[in-house]
């Protein structure tokens, strides 16, 4: 079993990586602790699902970003390695306990999870609208990033899938700049390439979840996810190409993945003994938050450690938020929106659900825990400097 990978919040995590590029664009109060270079222009593509111990067995079919992986170390996603938690973090600049996206689907009451991929009722089969509900800006009340940025002067455009403009994630942590929807890879380079012509200081991020898509169905490394890959080095290159002149490219990701198979997939719906004291599950395969009856928590702990033994770390939200999982601070609204019970799956086990969570359980790729797969992510860079 491998060993757990801390996220560096603060030294070397997703959550650092613009408020270093603002340092660099004259944003003040932010500090460049990932020394990165300073442009006046810059392009942030986020490739979803791009982790770096994939990137580093597939160079060969990017050669592109392979030639920027020299001399650079990968940085960490955050807790738990999702989308919705990695993207909050790279646009407020926080790490998970204080911008409040602590997974995939979490508490936002004693009987409701929220899907904060969808910002819809989890576990539901017809799954409800909570946008007029739990309003974004309420569950994710922070200032962003990219706010700061606009307040500064800076020119902050977001290129990205045309459905994202209005979703309750969009809406949560991408405040402060102009939408460029789009399509496909072809106008996803022409809408970054537009952003950064503009006048003056400008800040573009470009969001690609194709690659992401493809290893869940097919699994990372799987040969439609292999010439996903393929696009997405030439896009990369693309862009880097025709960037004006000091502008500059950084391309990240917001999680890495591994495959599960058949045979190491628990399904928590056909274990009736894993539900003794389990009020509602949340999360996602790889993590799982586990909200516990009064007083059951230990048993439940007891019951999970039996099931799974050392294919998981399970371990108690205070123990989790003293070791730093979700960052050096956790604020008193988010607490309770962890679970009493944490399961980080080690190794490729995933907890599904067959009955609840029929087409998820069906997926080949999936991510969310602390293993260097899932964890470590790149950071690479191309600085135009003619």
């Amino acid at each position: 079993m491998e060993s757990l990978v801390m996220p560096r919040y603060g030294a070397g995590a997703l959550a650092d990586v613009i408020p270093s590029l603002l340092a660099g664009l004259q944003v003040p109060d932010m500090v460049n602790v990932l020394d990165l270079p300073s442009a006046r222009k810059v392009c942030v593509l986020l490739v979803d699902g791009l982790g770096w111990r994939l990137l580093q067995t597939y160079r060969d079919d990017a050669p592109f970003l392979s030639s920027l992986v020299a001399g650079r170390e990968p940085i960490t996603a955050g807790f738990p390695s999702t989308t919705v938690t990695s993207i909050a973090a790279l646009g407020t600049g926080l790490p998970p306990g204080e911008h409040g996206l602590v997974g995939y689907s979490f508490a936002i009451s004693d009987t409701e999870l929220l899907n904060a991929l969808t910002w819809s009722r989890h576990g539901l089969r017809h799954a409800k609208d909570l946008r007029s509900q739990a309003f974004p800006e309420q569950i994710q009340p922070r200032r962003t990033a990219w706010e700061r940025a606009t307040d500064a002067g800076v020119a902050v455009r977001f290129v990205t899938p045309h459905a994202q403009e209005s979703t309750g994630l969009t809406r949560a942590v991408l405040r402060g700049g102009a939408f460029r929807k789009v399509h496909a890879l072809g106008d996803l380079a022409g809408r970054a390439l537009e952003a950064l012509g503009e006048d003056g200081r400008s800040l573009c991020y470009a969001y690609h979840a194709d690659l992401d898509t493809l290893g869940h169905v097919y699994g990372p490394g799987s040969d439609p996810w292999r010439y996903q890959l393929a696009h997405i080095d030439r896009l990369a290159a693309t862009i880097a190409g025709r960037l004006p002149r000091a502008g500059m490219l950084i391309v990240t990701a917001d999680h890495g993945m591994v495959t599960v198979a058949e045979e190491d997939r628990i399904d928590f719906d056909a274990h009736p003994r894993l539900h003794d004291g389990v009020r509602m599950l949340g999360g996602e395969a790889r993590v799982r938050y586990l909200y516990t009856e009064s007083g059951a928590t230990e048993d439940v702990l007891d019951r999970w450690h039996e099931m799974l033994g050392e294919q998981a770390w399970i371990v108690r939200r205070d123990e989790a938020i003293e070791a730093g999982w979700f960052g050096p601070r956790v604020a008193d609204h988010v607490r309770d929106r962890i679970g009493d019970l944490i399961i980080a799956a080690r190794g490729n086990i995933a907890v599904i659900r067959s009955a609840l969570e029929p087409r998820q359980s069906q997926l080949v790729g999936h991510h969310g825990s602390l293993t260097a797969d899932e964890q470590l992510i790149p950071l690479l860079v191309f600085h135009n400097s003619q």
